[in-house]
């Protein structure tokens, strides 16, 4: 029994000093973007002979929303004569194959739909064989509920002149903030994941994400790396690896503005963080070995461990508690431990988004007045909580096609939008 409750306080102590390290990192991002020098190498980029561009648009029952991205996308500036968009409708069951067809009707140079019936289903499935269309020397991708500005393509393709550069991301902003307490929470934890955390981490040269949405990639860069796997949940994530791994470049954007429709209700968060954690858990378990092994820089490679590491931390906090409270009813004296560990444990995982991040966030977008809404994030945060630890227990079963590859479903958030509004 003694060997027990000293093994527990051991265990305490590590997963107190892992929270701690993730507390310092919210903390030095904060200050980093707060008061250190702020990179956007490329923002300035206005005049150029523009490359031709591919536009993928994996969708999958997406009629509430189609029309709009491909509205938005025709009214961009980028020259047209260099522009070509592929609407990737994957097995859709409701509108989205005839609304897509009668926009390549209206505009049959630019907008060139791909129709998807069999195969490996899922949206990096639809990339792949949208990739294998593709024309250009660079390919954007956009979720289908994403409503991109006139300018955006031209500032997501500028990075790709520097030729190191072989993924670009840019910001993503809640276009429906105001509708409930959860999209306000959420639209709170989007500033503070891009506008200080992604910021701080191309401020700092480290290892800046790849979201899968709003973002590019070098068609050399994407062959170098074999592709899009179809066997994850988080293809951007695991493409973020592999390029990085791989000597590439990846450049965030901040001013690069997408506007995105998150969840209104908390059940479709749930499923979206579960989604997110399983994958991203995927990743970390595919990618660790060989972060720890690759010749990236030391404090990349740190920055590299923290990320793949972002959706264990809740797990680790549970059992932190868990044995805090063995160790107390067992006459341990942890009381300092335990109040380090309220301390880390309030500083890191809330939502995802660590409390004095989204603080510095609404004061950088000069809207002080959100940060009243801060102690709610303490139930975003127990909420996610639960998300991600149950996604630490789901097994998802997986079949194989014929040709060995692990077949992965569809997993779309809800969408609400009215598509007989104008665009948004």
């Amino acid at each position: 029994m003694t060997f027990f409750i000293e093994a527990s306080f051991w265990l305490l102590v590590a997963i107190v000093g892992v929270l701690m390290v993730y507390t310092i990192r919210h903390y030095t991002f904060t200050a980093n973007r707060l008061f250190g020098r702020q990179r956007h190498p490329y923002v300035d980029v206005r005049v150029a002979k523009w490359p031709r561009i591919t536009v993928l648009v994996p969708a999958h029952n997406e009629e509430r929303v189609i029309g709009h991205i491909l509205d938005a996308l025709v009214a961009g500036d980028y020259p047209h004569e260099s522009l070509t968009i592929i609407p990737v409708n994957d097995r859709s069951t409701d509108g989205t194959r005839e609304i897509v067809d009668a926009y390549a009707a209206r505009y049959p140079a630019l907008i060139q739909p791909l129709h998807r019936s069999g195969g490996i289903a899922g949206k990096a499935a639809a990339l792949r064989e949208g990739s294998e269309k593709a024309t250009g020397e660079i390919l954007i991708v956009f979720d289908a509920d994403y409503v991109p500005g006139a300018g955006l393509l031209r500032q997501l393709v500028a990075p790709f002149f520097d030729p190191q550069v072989g993924a670009v991301m840019g910001r993503v902003v809640p276009l429906n903030a105001g509708t409930n307490l959860l999209t306000r929470m959420l639209d709170l934890e989007r500033s503070a994941g891009y506008q200080v955390d992604q910021q701080a981490r191309m401020n700092m040269r480290l290892v800046p994400q790849y979201g899968g949405t709003v973002g590019g990639v070098r068609m050399t860069a994407l062959d170098s790396v074999e592709g899009w796997r179809v066997d994850t949940l988080t293809e951007d994530t695991d493409l973020t690896y592999r390029l990085v791994l791989c000597g590439w470049d990846i450049v965030y954007q901040n001013r690069s503005e997408c506007y995105e429709e998150v969840p209104e209700q908390w059940p479709v968060r749930i499923r979206q963080i579960s989604r997110w954690a399983e994958g991203h858990n995927q990743a970390l378990r595919d990618h660790a070995g060989a972060v720890l092994r690759g010749d990236l820089r030391g404090r990349q490679r740190i920055d590299a461990l923290l990320l793949l590491g972002v959706y264990v931390v809740p797990g680790l906090t549970l059992l932190g508690w868990m044995l805090a409270l063995v160790l107390w009813y067992a006459g341990h004296a942890v009381n300092t431990w335990i109040a380090v560990l309220v301390i880390a444990s309030f500083s890191t995982v809330g939502n995802f988004a660590a409390f004095f991040e989204v603080a510095a966030a609404a004061r950088l977008d000069g809207h002080n007045r959100r940060v009243r809404l801060l102690p709610f994030l303490l139930f975003g945060f127990f909420v996610s909580q639960v998300a991600v630890v149950r996604s630490i227990f789901t097994f998802r079963r997986r079949t194989r096609d014929s040709n060995g590859d692990h077949e992965v479903k569809w997993h779309k958030t809800q969408r609400y939008r009215d598509p007989e509004c104008g665009l948004p």
